[in-house]
């Protein structure tokens, strides 16, 4: 496997002053996704900002694990329906165009 889109755990524990047991912490959590590749631990680099996220609420909102998860979670559930609201709104779209469309070639003037 290439490390090319992949973030070293160990350089970013360094750069932002965290110990590595923290990052086990966050994988044993299912929080992020951990990779390893010859001895090498990684991240997908997708998931950087999530791991900020991460870090902004355990390290300086001082919000537990446990919370993180909760967390989380529900911005997950709240992007996952945001995208829903958006497809159903371009569906509702489209059959109002399609009925509009329907309503003016049904006319007999």
């Amino acid at each position: 496997m290439t490390t090319k889109n992949l973030i070293s755990l160990n350089e970013f524990c360094d750069t932002h002053s965290i110990e590595f047991s923290f990052i086990n912490s966050l994988n044993d959590f299912g929080l992020i996704e951990v990779i390893t590749v010859k001895r090498q631990v990684f991240i997908k680099q997708e998931e950087l900002p999530k791991l900020e996220q991460i870090l902004l609420f355990n390290k300086e909102l001082d919000i537990n694990l446990e919370g993180v998860e909760v967390i989380i979670r529900l911005l997950e559930r709240v992007h996952h329906i945001q995208n829903e609201m958006t497809t159903l709104k371009n569906r509702l779209r489209l059959y109002e165009i399609s009925h509009n469309h329907e309503d003016d070639t049904c006319r007999y003037d």
